[in-house]
């Protein structure tokens, strides 16, 4: 018998982080080979107001809660990897001046800074590459497949491109190992290593779909909005990408709970993606990713002894 589940994780620096209903886990493996995991109470935002817990609109906040807790990690899983006497003159700067608060400042500078980067690569040079097409064709419903299809280039060769980085491909090994172990908790199976090396690393609830997601609802949904100046083009893809983030959660939602032919065929193409942003794990890992995994589970539940 299986069942589903809203627990879901992120490979973070040699460890994995889960995050359950009440409770956000990091489970890193240090240096030394030994296991630390870190537990922190955590209620998402779309559970603390009902507005946020609407559809559509629980997806973009979701979004932004998933980022900032995800950078928090990274951030966290890296200190055990970090050499204190490498530490830069800019981070003792910050350390003078802003004292506790500087890990706070860092964090938030690294969350703009994405999204500025992300915005730049996915959204703003696509747009101003298929602007050349406006020189072959009023279209702007070709125009704007064209920068669909841009944008979702860029997005696989940037995907492909980090795959073949030696570290990278560590996160991805530990992104397998997140996967297996739930589908070995949704499976209702003891979580061993040895249970959860049984399940696979595609899973369709995973963050690589939602990007696809957007990235393929983004070219249906700007076919509709013509081809304005520049400017205007920009701003929309702004203004609304929190609808498309929030249309994107919810086909993603249902991909995690439907067994229909309708949601498979559409998870199908993020699944074969994910062959790329995930590899197959060791024992060590999905033992990582079970502590993280256990951390989180809600209390009552005796499916995972």
């Amino acid at each position: 018998m299986s069942g589903r589940t809203n627990i879901g994780g992120q490979a973070v620096i040699e460890g994995v982080m889960m995050r359950g209903p009440k409770k956000v886990a990091v489970a890193v493996r240090k240096p030394d080979g030994e296991i630390e995991v870190k537990v922190e109470d955590n209620v998402p935002l779309s559970q603390r107001n009902k507005f946020f817990s609407l559809p559509l609109i629980r997806g973009a906040v979701g979004l932004i809660d998933s980022l900032t807790i995800g950078i928090k990690t990274l951030t966290y899983s890296a200190s055990f990897y970090e050499d204190e006497d490498e530490e830069s003159e800019f981070d003792k700067f910050l350390k003078r001046k802003l004292g506790d608060k500087a890990e706070s400042f860092i964090m938030g500078f690294a969350l703009m800074l994405s999204f500025v980067i992300a915005f730049a690569l996915f959204f703003a040079l696509p747009t101003l590459a298929a602007n050349v097409i406006k020189k072959i064709s009023d279209n702007s419903v070709l125009i704007n497949l064209v920068e669909g299809i841009i944008r979702l280039i860029v997005f696989l060769i940037y995907i492909f491109l980090i795959s073949k980085m030696r570290d990278i491909q560590r996160v991805f090994e530990y992104h397998g190992a997140e996967h297996k172990s739930i589908f070995c908790y949704e499976a209702k199976v003891p979580l061993t290593p040895e249970n959860a090396s049984k399940y696979g690393t595609l899973h369709p609830r995973c963050g690589t779909n939602f990007l696809l997601i957007v990235m393929i609802i983004s070219i249906i949904f700007f076919g509709f909005l013509g081809w304005p100046n520049l400017l205007l083009r920009i701003i929309s893809r702004i203004v609304f990408l929190p609808l498309i983030a929030g249309i994107s959660y919810e086909l993603i939602k249902w991909f995690g709970k439907s067994n229909s032919p309708i949601a498979r065929i559409l998870s199908y193409p993020g699944l074969m993606l994910q062959k790329l942003t995930t590899r197959e794990p060791d024992a060590r890992q999905l033992e990582v990713a079970i502590a993280a995994l256990k951390a989180v589970i809600p209390e009552g539940d005796e499916t995972t002894t």
